[in-house]
């Protein structure tokens, strides 16, 4: 990008939640106006998202190409998803045009392709508000950071999952139908959350976070996502009885020439950073070989925390602050560590099914730790949990696999990985 005479020339796509918030921002910091001039906005049907607040020197359009013709320094995609935006970032980067986006799922599926022409065509790509929101978690790893060897990112990337599991454990033995219909009354979850509890979005974060901390790209579609969904309040129980909680975690490390990742809910002691995380807040903790371990926490979502990293990306640039290059190499994934486990099923009660998981578990080389079964439930839906001691994924799940083939079940079981620890992402000598 070349150093532009005056204020960066901004242009805006899209004028809805974080958008407007991006656009307030600007607006109702005079201060700015030497360094950040807001010139357009552009927005399908333009007229109805006209207001009145937005100063009279910028342009409102429904027409991109009159966007591009303006020849802004920088454009803010905020609009989200990979088609038509995808093309309109790639014609900004081509045309020399700084971009400042919020889209985590661009990033996910075409991110080194977009770092690549922004380096060969001079400019930048800045991506703050894509994960996090409001918490400086790109701009510390990258920087802050930057003189370490980064060996593990773990965290709570999906402020949706992090609120429904925080209300679930309180006690209220609510249905998770019941506390994602509050979630949505209260402008935390979508009509649809599906891309929330069942990992997706976390998983696209992940990838980012990965590009950002390791300069690899790994492919969405290769990291294990598991979702929320079938977590009940008697998990919430067991898991008090071992001194945890359940929360939905997003993890990537390095292991040798790889990397191991997953996107799901997992035991967490309740003492612990993700334990204690309530609400709609993230959480993400950053693992170095000489630093040790690093907490970025705060508002994961909403417009204006999402549009305070945004408006620091253009201050950032309007600072001349240079990447130098910047790319996401391929990275590859490897199976994950030995980890203990919680195994919960519900059975229509009757002798022998303990024995009978045991012993699939035993064919597997897989060793039991405890057993727990809480009083009161019908016996033709008895819930109960075995721990089983550290082991590799890929026994659990053909034990758990043979297990469920069984006719006792009641509902589908569930391994859940338990991270008391020393299955956190560690510094690595």
């Amino acid at each position: 990008m070349t150093a532009p005479r005056g204020p960066l020339r901004v242009a805006l796509l899209g004028f809805g939640t974080v958008g407007a918030s991006v656009a307030r921002v600007l607006v109702e910091r005079p201060e700015l106006a030497g360094r950040v001039h807001l010139t357009h906005i552009f927005n399908r049907d333009v007229a109805r998202k006209r207001t009145a607040w937005v100063p009279s020197s910028t342009t409102w359009t429904d027409d991109v190409d009159e966007l591009f013709a303006a020849g802004p320094d920088v454009v803010v995609e905020v609009i989200g998803g990979l088609d038509p935006v995808g093309g309109w970032v790639r014609r900004a980067l081509q045309q020399g045009i700084a971009v400042v986006t919020a889209n985590k799922v661009l990033l996910a599926a075409q991110g080194p392709e977009l770092l690549h022409l922004a380096a060969t065509h001079g400019t930048q790509i800045r991506f703050e508000a894509a994960v996090g929101g409001g918490v400086p978690l790109i701009h510390g790893v990258r920087e802050g950071l930057a003189g370490d060897i980064l060996t593990g990112v773990a965290g709570i990337l999906n402020g949706t999952s992090n609120y429904v599991l925080s209300r679930m454990a309180d006690g209220a033995d609510q249905p998770m139908s019941a506390v994602l219909d509050e979630a949505r009354r209260l402008g935390y979850a979508e009509a649809d959350p599906s891309a929330d509890i069942d990992g997706d979005d976390a998983g696209a974060k992940l990838v980012v976070l990965a590009g950002i901390a390791f300069r690899r790209h790994l492919r969405l579609s290769d990291i294990p996502r598991r979702s929320i969904r079938p977590i009940s309040g008697a998990d919430f129980r067991y898991a008090r009885r071992l001194g945890c909680t359940i929360r939905q975690i997003a993890m990537v490390e390095a292991s040798g020439d790889g990397f191991h990742a997953f996107v799901g809910p997992a035991l967490v002691l309740r003492g612990s950073n993700f334990g204690l995380n309530m609400g709609a807040n993230n959480v993400v903790t950053i693992v170095g070989r000489y630093g040790g371990e690093s907490s970025f926490s705060g508002a994961g979502a909403g417009g204006p925390a999402t549009a305070v990293a945004v408006v620091s990306d253009l201050l950032a640039l309007a600072q001349r602050q240079r990447e130098h290059g910047e790319e996401w190499l391929p990275g590859t994934l490897v199976p994950p560590p030995a980890r203990p486990y919680y195994l919960r099923f519900v059975v229509r009660d009757r002798p022998g099914i303990l024995a009978a998981i045991a012993a699939a578990l035993a064919d597997q080389g897989i060793n039991l730790d405890a057993v727990l079964q809480e009083p009161g439930y019908p016996k033709e839906a008895l819930p109960f949990v075995i721990t089983v001691e550290a082991c590799a994924e890929a026994p659990l799940r053909a034990a758990m696999h043979a297990i469920g083939s069984a006719d006792f079940h009641a509902e589908p079981p569930l391994a859940l990985p338990i991270l008391l620890g020393d299955e956190h992402p560690r510094a690595r000598s």
